[in-house]
């Protein structure tokens, strides 16, 4: 089945079963960001400094968010 075909279908669908289907398809992808949660506030601070400095640096240039959703969306 064609990915118009499944959409034209999911389209049918009630606004709940929508809901439920979006939900099951989005946890269904991995992020592409995932890292652990195991990290200590201390950790986090370190690392938080760390990219702004890179960033008030020069180092590293930012990105907005509808630029990385462009990115993401390739």
């Amino acid at each position: 089945m064609k990915i118009e075909q499944i959409t034209c279908e999911a389209l049918k669908l009630g606004v709940a079963e929508r809901a439920v289907l979006a939900e099951t398809i989005w946890e269904s992808i991995e992020s592409p960001c995932t890292f652990s949660t195991e990290i200590s506030d201390e950790e986090a601070f370190i690392l938080a400094k760390q990219r702004d400095v890179e960033i008030e640096s020069g180092k590293v240039i930012p990105l907005s968010h509808a630029e990385l959703m462009h990115q993401l969306a390739r």
